[in-house]
């Protein structure tokens, strides 16, 4: 990780107690001084606060979330607006997020306010949610077509909805909406009159909601990987598109264009060579001992959407795709350990994702270009997860007015990477085109996670907090070298 010094000011050195911070600061109910430490093993005095919310605020007797948070004190000279880290997913926690890289960002935001590294519901610290493993089963060893795999996951979600509700857990308590609530009940709670909001991926959706519905609250906002209220639903054409880029920017390297002159065709290869023929593996599981697993098509794509948001991650399916092309399996057998548990076969859910995913969904039409894209696109319907569930229960549904792109004249921050390939730079634009103070940049090489590639990236943000124009900027980073599988 890079070192603090190059990162944050030394004005914002961290020199007080927690004790101290206890007396100095304004007292915000329910919070406790705490020294707060990152993976680094550095520290920080900071508070741990928490602040409840109803389940489902349109039902008179809904449940009580808590719901928690880490806010680090304000270093500068003024008290500033708070904050609001918003983490991706969904189902990140912000907490979470703050113990590790992006550590310094978070100290380095506290110049313009309190950071608060925020749980949203159902999610860290915030999760009072029971994971719901069903009884329905996709086999290991043996095929499964894509319409026996669909309605498996759909009966799954049956099973999990009727599981929440036994629980007395409100299954449309889970939205982008009600959280945006929570956006402004953690905006009271604080005594702000408004809010700066720093979002990446569903973090930026949340965000984006946050603009249609309580613009007046909001202060500044920060986005990257940009997901608009209409993109839950990802377009396949999209990532044969983001495969072009990656191509252009492999030509680049001599030695990684003689390795991956077609990544496509490459890809392509591979892939029918699974829809013919699945093929048979052997995993090691942390026993010891080695289990059969059959690897269809559809896997294979699934972990190839998994692992194209970022250019080091994709360096990594390059390879295995290389070297399943020449007849080798460890590569892939090494990322089936990672991604799988082959001794596992019941589909399970997360709720508070699945749920959130569901509801922000995607209309009719939508999907219906979704279906048509897939069936030439080289990952198919598999770059979504959620599509397929959509239907199970339309009352999940948060409808086509929830996802009309929001306008708004709040200046907003918005970062694109170029080799995203997960939320692409063009679905970017179209859904923060109603942001008349919208300021654009561009991070050449840059994937899903932006934040902490280059000092360049934290000083562009620091400038956008301190008004200045950052708009049109280009920030180019590093490019891994692809040849070598990461790792070796």
């Amino acid at each position: 990780m890079m070192k603090l010094t190059a990162l944050v000011p030394l004005a914002l050195t961290y020199g007080y107690t927690a004790q101290a911070l206890a007396s100095e600061t304004p007292v915000i109910p329910n919070e406790t001084a705490i020294v707060f430490e990152a993976n680094s093993g550095e520290t920080v005095d900071a508070f741990e606060g928490q602040f409840t919310v109803p389940e489902n605020r349109h039902v008179s007797d809904s449940r009580s979330l808590t719901l928690k948070y880490v806010r680090f004190p304000a270093t500068g000279k003024t008290k500033g607006t708070p904050t609001i880290y918003l983490a991706g997913g969904p189902g990140g926690s912000g907490i979470t997020t703050a113990k590790y890289q992006r550590f310094p960002l978070f100290m380095a935001m506290r110049e313009f306010g309190d950071v608060i590294a925020f749980d949203q519901r159902g999610t860290g610290a915030s999760n009072d949610l029971p994971m719901c493993k069903t009884s329905q089963k996709i086999s290991a060893t043996s095929p499964i077509s894509e319409e026996d795999y669909t309605e498996t996951h759909r009966a799954a979600l049956r099973e999990c909805l009727n599981f929440l509700q036994s629980k007395g857990i409100d299954k449309h308590g889970y939205t982008t909406s009600e959280s945006v609530a929570d956006l402004n009940a953690l905006r009271q709670h604080l005594s702000a009159e408004k809010i700066n909001l720093w979002g990446i991926s569903y973090g930026s959706h949340l965000s984006l909601a946050a603009l249609q519905q309580i613009d007046e609250y909001l202060n500044r906002v920060v986005i990257t990987a940009v997901e608009g209220l209409d993109q839950t639903v990802k377009q396949p054409a999209r990532t044969d598109s983001y495969f072009d880029r990656l191509q252009a920017a492999i030509n680049t390297i001599p030695a990684a264009k003689v390795k991956f002159p077609d990544i496509k065709g490459l890809i392509t290869r591979v892939l029918d060579r699974l829809e013919q023929e699945p093929l048979k593996l052997s995993i090691p599981t942390r026993s010891g001992e080695s289990v059969p697993y059959l690897l269809q098509k559809r896997t294979m794509q699934q972990f190839t959407a998994a692992l194209v948001a970022d250019p080091t991650r994709a360096a990594m399916i390059l390879n295995v795709y290389a070297a399943l092309d020449a007849g080798v399996t460890e590569p892939l057998v090494m990322l089936a350990q990672r991604g799988i548990d082959p001794t596992d076969d019941t589909v399970s859910f997360r709720p508070m994702s699945v749920l959130m995913d569901i509801a922000s969904g995607s209309g009719e039409k939508r999907r219906a270009m979704i279906a048509k894209q897939a069936k030439t696109a080289l990952l198919g319907l598999h770059v979504n997860g959620t599509m397929i569930l959509e239907t199970v229960d339309p009352s999940l549904d948060l409808g086509e007015t929830f996802r009309t792109p929001p306008t708004s004249d709040v200046p907003v921050l918005v970062l694109h990477g170029t080799l995203d390939g997960r939320t692409y730079p063009e679905s970017g634009q179209e859904a923060t085109a109603g942001l008349t103070n919208r300021q654009t940049v561009t991070v050449t090489y840059g994937g899903h996670n932006l934040f902490m590639l280059s000092p360049k990236v934290t000083e562009t943000i620091q400038d956008f907090m301190r008004g200045k124009s950052v708009n049109g900027r280009n920030i180019v980073i590093d490019l891994p070298d692809f040849v070598t599988l990461p790792g070796h």
